[in-house]
């Protein structure tokens, strides 16, 4: 079954240097979705050590729940944020919200 439109949570404003949790959610799909999360529509990595770009940002994010917690914001992490839940049957995408920081 392909995945719903998930629902997504994003901070609208987080002080500099304090965390942030987005989460993203469907319960529709089966098999369970797999969640990823974008940043102006550019991908983010699950592991932020290995992504090619040089990143400063201390995020953890977790395909399988779809939370995306950052332990300590920066003005960098302003954006408009995105998920997608993926599953072998398709896929559906949130609408992009912005946080700022």
């Amino acid at each position: 079954v392909k995945p719903m439109v998930p629902r997504c949570t994003v901070p609208k404003a987080v002080p500099v240097g304090k965390s942030a949790s987005l989460h993203c959610h469907e319960n529709e799909g089966f098999p369970k979705s797999t969640y990823s999360w974008y940043r102006n529509s550019e991908p983010l990595s699950p592991d932020p050590k290995s992504s090619a770009k040089p990143h400063n940002s201390s995020y953890t994010l977790n395909p399988a729940t779809g939370t995306l917690v950052f332990r300590a914001v920066h003005k960098g992490d302003t954006g408009r944020y995105s998920c997608i839940a993926t599953n072998d049957a398709g896929f559906a995408k949130c609408e992009e919200q912005e946080m700022e920081v």
